[in-house]
């Protein structure tokens, strides 16, 4: 699995060059092509490389490339921020040492206040760790997606509930791409943690049982979230849209607590509402929901 986990500069960059077409890099496309993107010597151009320094990038022959070299490459990729970092990671990775075992990733006891807070303001918010482990949420958090504290504390992680949780997909109206930037994101967490057992492990599990990860994983695309929007559709309230923000708490630059929000007056935040309220009465939630609901938020 380490293998599978280890981020390849050569696969990035190929999969890269194979997105970027080149009516979108500015290139007049002279005949048929065998592949879909840029051909190497279409992209050496554009980042101002000799097409064999390139290639033996591409190809894993060569390490010794310059934040320049890496910075032209990027733009001639039209990397955003995220890809971007994610380059530079991997193709400036120091060499491996003895990892030694990670600290459990714990909240702070003020983070866990200000999630309480969030609840007031009828805000779902939970936050991740490494590996897209659900480190905590709120209980409106809880009741949106599915309780994660009343499961295994080794199941208590985004990828394995959107991978393999079949609430996931009935939840998520968009599960496509939900799933999409979660396999990114977990690359995104393999670029800078490579040598992390328990993450190869996950997605050694995911790729057993889920053949969705095993070609969204292939994909080699990596993301990161800050601001944007999910469309859920909820068993009990019905459909509802938030916009979610995420902020990292000064105690672990390796948290992120997500916060969701939603317009006053509109339906997404009577479904909230009435979500809310119904929680106080679980007698009014179906049997087989009641149960659902117990059981953290899975993250975005």
């Amino acid at each position: 699995m380490r293998d599978q986990l280890e981020p390849s500069l050569a696969d990035f960059l190929r999969a890269a060059r194979g997105r970027l077409s080149p009516d979108d890099a500015g290139i007049l496309d002279a005949g048929r092509r065998r592949v879909d993107g840029l051909r190497r010597e279409e992209l050496a151009m554009l980042a101002g490389v000799s097409v064999d320094y390139y290639t033996r990038l591409e190809q894993g022959r060569s390490k010794s490339a310059s934040l320049e070299v890496l910075d032209a490459i990027a733009d001639a990729l039209q990397l955003d921020d995220s890809e971007r970092t994610h380059l530079h990671t991997i193709a400036r990775r120091e060499p491996t040492r003895r990892r030694r075992a990670d600290k459990p990733q714990r909240l702070h006891e003020s983070t866990r206040e200000l999630l309480a807070t969030f609840d007031a303001a009828l805000q779902p918010a939970f936050v991740l760790g490494r590996r897209l482990d659900v480190l905590g949420h709120n209980r409106l958090a809880g009741l949106l997606v599915t309780d994660f504290e009343n499961m295994p504390a080794a199941e208590r992680n985004q990828a394995r509930f959107v991978f393999l949780d079949p609430h996931a997909r009935d939840l998520y109206s968009d599960w496509e791409g939900v799933a999409a930037d979660t396999a990114a994101m977990l690359r995104m967490d393999a670029g800078k943690h490579s040598d992390d057992p328990r993450l190869g492990a996950l997605v050694g599990e995911l790729s057993i049982h889920s053949p969705e990860f095993v070609k969204l994983w292939a994909r080699n695309r990596v993301h990161e979230r800050s601001v944007g929007t999910k469309r859920y559709h909820h068993p009990v309230v019905g459909d509802l849209t938030v916009a979610y923000q995420a902020l990292t708490p000064g105690d672990d630059p390796e948290q992120t607590i997500f916060v969701y929000r939603t317009e006053p007056g509109s339906a997404s935040r009577h479904a909230l509402q009435l979500l809310s309220g119904i929680a106080d009465e679980p007698s009014a939630l179906p049997a087989t929901e009641t149960a659902v609901r117990r059981t953290p938020d899975a993250g975005a």
